[in-house]
């Protein structure tokens, strides 16, 4: 029973911190893009996009040194699309946002 509740606690610890990261890396694109993307039309948008998906798979990595076991060799393709989609829906939300309100940077 107790290695049970471990290890939920373990995948829960590990969908959350992979969420916040993904969710988090889609917003920060997001801003970057506002900032520096001249519209919508702009590919330096994707190309922003694209380094923040990038970027987040050495921050796992990181984190699973600094002791949250996150068991990045375990990763498989639904692991990655997941990272992939939910750090794209993020950012296109939110550059929509901006660049419908036109607020920017």
């Amino acid at each position: 029973m107790a290695t049970d509740t471990a290890e939920r606690r373990t995948a829960h610890v590990r969908g959350i911190t992979v969420t916040a990261i993904a969710c988090l890396a889609g917003v920060a694109a997001a801003l970057v893009s506002s900032a520096v993307a001249d519209g919508a039309g702009d590919t330096l948008g994707v190309y922003i996009l694209a380094s923040a998906v990038v970027v987040q798979f050495p921050i796992h990595q990181l984190l699973e040194k600094a002791g949250i076991e996150l068991d990045t060799d375990d990763f498989g393709a639904k692991d990655y699309l997941y990272v992939v989609f939910m750090t794209f829906s993020l950012w296109f939300v939110c550059w929509g946002i901006l660049l419908t309100t036109g607020a920017g940077l």
